[in-house]
């Protein structure tokens, strides 16, 4: 038990919550996916300091379909240049099903990249070199983005190979306008194949997260595209992700967004996360029921739509140390093993759910063995919302529960008065004006003097 766990604990009530929502089914029009466990649902949480947090059946795997489609895009901004992919693929919001004849009239343009038709153009617009195959270059950036190798599931690409007959006519239509740049049957393969590459939710996260964090994979630490690129694809996401419902998810859940018709959908909230769920049941445009619920239901309780103000990256944190490296500390041998075991971890700012996230992940941090006591210093600490406060009590509790003493540095009040702490954590939290007040409150307790 940490106090970070309380992120996992808000995920398994997203699936305690949504886990029997009625309706949908999965899409058995490729009969492969028709086998999957419909009563499965998982959900992950990445953030942007590579923390993973997960519920359910996040490690289930499940082939990728139409989640691939940004990455691709990416993938083909990266190597040809916006200009040159806007010649052959637009960046306009359909209105249309994913599967629709979305074609720019005059140009013959697919309208975006998101649905079909645009993605099997993206798909057959990688490079296909004797050095690297275009497959194994479609395969290799999508594990980049997941931080992993993948792998595809054959048996699903040989399922939609057998019943992709409409999005071959699609390929043979756009080749027929002229701006299909590779031949339809070859486009349209390498496009099944892509859609059958197997992933969980907890992969998925990881490369929503990549796209919030600029690019960079935060497990991993490789730039897999540049900030330019991660916008440009998130921007896209946001306008066209989940296609003819685009406009109402980013009203209400304010998200940019994919989904995926094996069940899977990401969420991305630049610079805080990357959210994914899974779960097989669709809606007749073709997104998880139980995904779309849980997404909203979290943007709504924790604030996280895209036109808040978030959090900087990394500027929440300012110290995560233990008491005997502070200057203050004493330096007798005795006090010097008793400060040993206080940590300190010291925030700034305003504190909001992804600064919360790194509060706990650093409270956890405080102690390498997991048994000392930790001072939480919110001195310099402006505001906590709502959403963050009931996180830093849940994360509080949970440290007192697992046997480690807590005690804070709040002359603000921030975390509620006493009775409102109590209720919230479960304790009774003691409170001092100064850092070096608290360590050394602290260690005479853990000393038993106090």
């Amino acid at each position: 038990m940490s106090a970070a766990d309380a992120v996992t604990d808000s995920l398994n009530r997203m699936r305690a919550e949504f886990g029997d929502l009625p309706g949908g089914r999965p899409a058995d029009y490729i009969p492969q996916l028709g086998l999957a466990d419909p009563e499965a649902f998982g959900l992950a949480l990445v953030s942007m300091d590579g923390h993973g947090y997960s519920a359910g059946e996040a490690d289930v795997p499940f082939t990728i379909q139409s989640v691939s489609k940004p990455f691709i895009y990416a993938l083909a901004l990266s190597v040809l240049g916006l200009d040159e992919v806007s010649r052959w693929v637009g960046a306009e919001p359909s209105g249309d099903a994913f599967n629709a004849i979305s074609l720019e009239p005059g140009t013959g343009r697919p309208a975006n990249a998101m649905v079909n038709a645009g993605a099997i153009v993206t798909t057959a617009l990688i490079p296909d070199t004797p050095g690297e195959p275009a497959f194994e270059r479609i395969l290799r950036c999508l594990g980049r983005f997941a931080g992993r190798e993948l792998d595809v599931d054959e048996e699903v690409f040989t399922s939609e190979s057998m019943t992709g007959d409409r999005n071959r006519a699609l390929a043979y239509l756009i080749r027929a306008t002229g701006t299909m740049p590779v031949d339809p049957v070859l486009a349209v393969d390498r496009y099944f194949r892509q859609c059958a590459v197997r992933v969980t939710a907890l992969d998925l996260a990881t490369m929503a997260a990549t796209l919030a964090y600029g690019g960079l994979n935060p497990v991993t630490r490789d730039q897999v595209v540049s900030p330019e690129v991660a916008a440009r694809v998130l921007a896209v996401m946001a306008t066209c992700g989940m296609y003819d419902g685009s406009g109402e998810w980013l009203l209400r859940i304010g998200l940019p967004a994919k989904s995926g018709v094996s069940g899977g959908l990401i969420a991305v909230g630049p610079a805080r996360f990357g959210l994914a769920t899974y779960s097989p049941p669709l809606d007749t445009a073709g997104n998880s029921v139980r995904g779309q619920a849980a997404l909203r239901a979290l943007s709504e309780r924790y604030g996280l739509h895209l036109m808040l103000n978030p959090a900087l990256p990394g500027s929440t944190v300012s110290l995560v140390t233990t008491a005997d490296d502070l200057p203050s500390a004493p330096s007798a041998d005795h006090e010097r093993v008793l400060h040993e075991k206080v940590g300190v971890v010291a925030a700034q700012g305003a504190i909001d759910f992804t600064a919360a996230e790194r509060v706990l992940y650093a409270l956890d941090e405080s102690s390498p063995d997991g048994t000392g006591s930790v001072v939480l210093d919110l001195h310099d600490v402006t505001a906590v919302d709502s959403v963050a406060l009931g996180m830093l009590h849940i994360g509080l509790g949970r440290l007192s529960s697992d046997g480690r003493r807590a005690a804070v540095v709040d002359p603000r009040d921030l975390l509620g008065p006493p009775d409102v702490v109590r209720e919230g954590t479960g304790q009774d939290l003691p409170r001092y004006a100064t850092r070096e007040a608290a360590v050394e409150g602290s260690a005479r307790a853990l000393a038993g003097e106090g």
